[in-house]
């Protein structure tokens, strides 16, 4: 087919919300580029956005409904949803069902779910996966200004002086947001300081990197709102006209505060502590951004008032390059707070309250509305599992990975009665527990809208048709609620109906008492809304002095540290989770891309060189994790960037990937009071080397193996170009992998005194299969075994694992988008004398994209300049 005129959509991936051209090029292919036209990137893309097009496949799309192994039509499947969901609710009540929901839905999806349960089912026990990653920014919020919102914007990255990072490695997880930082520093000197108690890529720029003491956050804010109300830097007139003092507050400030206290409660110098107050004191325009590291903490809430406390009584709101900035981790993870998609609150930004609830009753003409909030995510599951919830339906999400203590998510599904799971992907690890699976569309076929970090709403657009029985995930739900009798309330025909009636909900007897209101939109037409431009529903939160709050005041929040708990005794170390720069969630989409598959390969727990050594662990061993919780076993990679007695591990891997890296068993199920989201970021763990007798690697051609993993200790798979690589390690017998590979022509070489078997599969005159594996020795780069998947012909060098002649090595992929390996730029820096990072973008083409390699690059460059002033020393 000829290429077709590109489609407006958006990435579907952080809340940066970034807009893309992606213009369809086959049945199922698609050319993905930044659209510049878009406010939020202005023709910029992350890797993950830059390599959509490589995510658009059928590859393990789930295409039909399914009840149980058997495939069922529609109308069976929605019917059996509608009669058991009935049933439960006849006999148990209302509360006995649950929707565990995401924020990969569409606006319009989450709507109408939030409406089915609480207006119609008549409970609020539907939650979100954004409860795991900005609840307590929410709840913070509400404290705070009265309402959930956001109080800056995008255009304050342009005209902020100081930027203050907390708890966010911005430079992997929002990469657009971190490039206009980087920009606006270059263009108006602004300052960097990054407050995470990891050396991130986010660091290595920045004036200042404070690597604080995990859950301090609250002793270093409060002891920077002291160290303003000495200096004379506390807005007195703000706070008279704009903001509600509670009594005692300043007392409680000053507790604790002072600069060598703070400084002891942190863990950091007391020098780097007053340059970083001097830094905030000389610089008005201060932007403070947080995310996951601030969210994901036990007091997450009482972090996030702090920091608002900071901008509120510094007068540092409302105003250009001046606010508090939390930045959401999923595409429509504010669209989902704007209809309550949250357990904890209502629709269009209410809450529970008598009054409101018999509104959105009226609004909604519902015959049963729950009248109080329903169980947020923790305690929705730990429900289940004591069998209080029945039946439970899981829209685009995946908490048999993601939850914590994972392990005993699992088992609550295994015994819930009834499961329900919509999905793109057939085989997850929490549809393995479905009775009915549901095919849902995926992100090129949806249609609808998102919310972004900075209130702003853009559409999603469809370039490709939905494949086999696909259906949108409002049309699922709408089905259901039809067959339970509420046809008249869900008879939508199409999203712009849904989109509609959320906009006159936003208005309906608001009288301004909430700032969400898009009344603009109550009337649009089906014309204006495809073709609707990106619109902020705010422009400039806060710029009049005034707030939602009865008495039009912000509340400054008394907030105290916590007691950080002492190592335990059995559990010596402190586990964080988190992201990589490249993956997304739980591999579902980003695991396709063979580009975004190499930058890390394996599931990595990284630690500090000294708790390594005192551990007896190296680079590359296998180490097993363990937590009260449960264990998992990780790739080791020691790092300098680890604070002592920390370790590190990523959210990714799931059963599908991996033998290992189950992130999600180890975390504790204990949350914030106030928010309910859980604290992912200081989990009790110990570390333990695991002895292996042999490495391996296997690489298979096309999706041969896809559904399985080897038998052995240690195996991970990753999507390759033209196939996959598994990296394998066991003992004892190592034949066991054998039966892993297919059918054809064996070439195989085998030294049994060095403990080496080297293993080709031919068939059809190409390559199907190679397995390496050693007991003693090294395994050659998989690269140009890799790109024999896709050869011609077979190489007559395919068991020395080379080409013939002398064959360069890339090292391990530092640049994503453009495929460049460590080894290519550190050649190229020493033969063409680079001394920039522009230069080697000219270069090579590496960091001239998304820029999230640029730190990397930089860090590259600055170990060739310490060897080359070392040569000159020994000269």
């Amino acid at each position: 087919m000829t290429e077709a005129v590109p489609v407006r959509t958006t990435c579907p991936y952080c809340g940066v919300g970034c807009g893309v051209l992606a213009a369809r090029t086959g049945d199922r292919t698609v050319a993905i580029a930044g659209d510049p036209d878009h406010p939020a990137n202005r023709g910029r893309l992350c890797s993950k956005g830059t390599q959509l097009g490589e995510t658009v496949g059928l590859s393990g799309r789930l295409l039909h409904p399914m009840i149980g192994e058997k495939r069922a039509g529609w109308d069976k499947a929605l019917d059996l949803v509608a009669r058991r969901f009935q049933e439960t609710i006849a006999r148990h009540g209302p509360d006995s069902v649950a929707f565990y929901v995401s924020g990969q839905l569409l606006t319009e999806d989450y709507y109408v779910a939030n409406k089915l349960m609480k207006g119609f089912i008549g409970s609020a026990n539907i939650d979100t996966n954004s409860r795991l990653c900005m609840s307590s920014a929410v709840a913070g919020h509400v404290r705070a200004f009265g309402e959930d919102i956001v109080s800056a914007s995008y255009d304050d990255l342009d005209e902020a002086d100081l930027f203050v990072l907390v708890g966010s490695n911005t430079a992997w997880c929002h990469p657009i947001v971190y490039q206009r930082i980087q920009a606006t520093r270059a263009a108006r000197g602004a300052r960097l300081v990054v407050i995470d108690p990891r050396r991130t890529e986010t660091c290595e720029d920045a004036d200042l990197h404070l690597p604080i003491r995990p859950g301090s956050d609250v002793a270093l804010m409060n002891g920077l709102l002291f160290h303003c109300l000495r200096a004379g830097l506390v807005d007195e007139a703000f706070l008279d006209a704009s903001v509600s003092v509670p009594q005692g507050f300043w007392d409680m400030i000053g507790q604790g505060s002072d600069l060598w206290s703070v400084a002891k409660t942190c863990d950091v110098a007391p020098e780097q502590l007053l340059r970083f107050y001097d830094l905030f004191a000389a610089n008005p325009r201060t932007l403070t951004l947080f995310s996951q590291g601030i969210n994901q903490a036990l007091r997450g809430t009482d972090q996030v008032n702090a920091i608002v406390n900071v901008h509120l009584a510094t007068g540092r709101i409302g105003k250009p390059g001046a606010a508090p900035f939390s930045i959401t981790g999923q595409p429509n993870a504010m669209g989902g707070r704007e209809v309550g998609g949250l357990a904890s609150t209502l629709a269009a930004h209410m809450d529970f309250a008598p009054d409101t609830v018999a509104r959105v009753g009226r609004f909604w003409s519902a015959p049963r509305m729950a009248n109080r909030p329903g169980l947020k995510a923790v305690d929705m599951f730990r429900a289940v599992g004591e069998g209080r919830i029945k039946a439970i339906w899981i829209m685009a999400t995946n908490p048999a990975v993601s939850m914590p203590d994972a392990g005993r998510v699992r088992e609550a599904l295994a015994a819930c009665p009834f499961v329900v799971v919509s999905d793109v992907v057939a085989d997850t690890d929490s549809a393995r527990f479905a009775h009915v699976r549901l095919p849902a569309a995926a992100w090129g076929e949806k249609d609808g809208t998102v919310t972004n970090s900075e209130r702003r709403i853009s559409r999603q657009r469809p370039m490709l048709p939905l494949p086999g029985e696909a259906r949108p995930d409002w049309w699922i739900m709408a089905e259901v609620a039809r067959r339970m009798g509420w046809a008249s309330a869900f008879n939508y025909e199409r999203p712009a109906d849904i989109y509609r009636e959320h906009a006159r909900l936003s208005a309906y007897e608001n009288r301004g008492t909430r700032l969400f209101d898009i009344a603009r939109h109550a009337a649009i037409g089906n014309p204006a809304y495809a073709g609707m431009e990106p619109w902020r529903w705010l422009e400039r939160p806060f710029a009049d002095g005034r707030f939602p709050t009865p008495d039009g005041k912000a509340r400054l929040v008394s907030v105290v540290q916590a007691v950080i708990a002492e190592p335990l005794r059995g559990w010596p170390l402190t586990l964080n989770t988190g992201r990589y720069r490249d993956q997304w969630h739980t591999m579902t989409r980003t695991g396709l891309s063979p580009k975004l598959a190499r930058h890390r390969e394996e599931p990595l727990v990284e630690i500090n060189p000294y708790d390594a050594e005192r551990l007896g662990l190296d680079d590359g061993d296998i180490a097993r994790v363990a937590t009260p919780q449960g264990e998992s076993l990780f790739r080791v990679a020691t790092s300098e960037a680890q604070r002592r007695g920390e370790v590190f591990a990523p959210i990714h891997w799931t059963d599908r990937q991996s033998t290992g890296g189950r992130a999600g068993l180890l975390p504790r199920p204990l949350t914030d009071p106030h928010s309910g989201q859980p604290g992912f970021k200081s989990t009790p763990a110990r570390l333990e080397k695991v002895a292996i007798e042999w490495r391996a690697f296997l690489i298979l051609r096309g999706e041969a193996g896809i559904g399985g993993l080897p038998d052995c200790l240690w195996a991970t798979r990753i999507t390759v170009t033209g196939g996959s690589l598994y990296e394998l390690a066991g003992i004892g017998e190592d034949k066991t992998i054998d039966a892993f590979l297919p059918a054809g022509d064996r070439i195989e070489a085998v030294d049994p005194a060095r403990g080496t078997r080297r293993i080709a599969v031919i068939r059809d005159d190409r390559l199907a299969a190679v397995l390496f594996l050693t007991r003693t020795g090294e395994l050659p780069s998989r690269d140009w075994l890799i790109a024999q998947l896709e050869a011609p012909q077979v190489a007559p060098t395919l068991l020395a694992g080379r080409a013939p002649g002398v064959a360069l090595d890339r090292g391990a992929i530092v640049c994503s988008c453009f495929d460049v390996g460590m080894k290519t730029i550190v050649a190229a820096i020493a033969e063409r004398q680079l001394v920039d990072v522009a230069a080697i973008g000219q270069a090579l083409g590496a960091g001239t994209n998304c820029g999230s390699c640029r730190p990397a690059l930089a860090r590259l460059l600055a170990d060739a300049a310490c060897s080359r002033e070392k040569i000159h020393a020994a000269e």
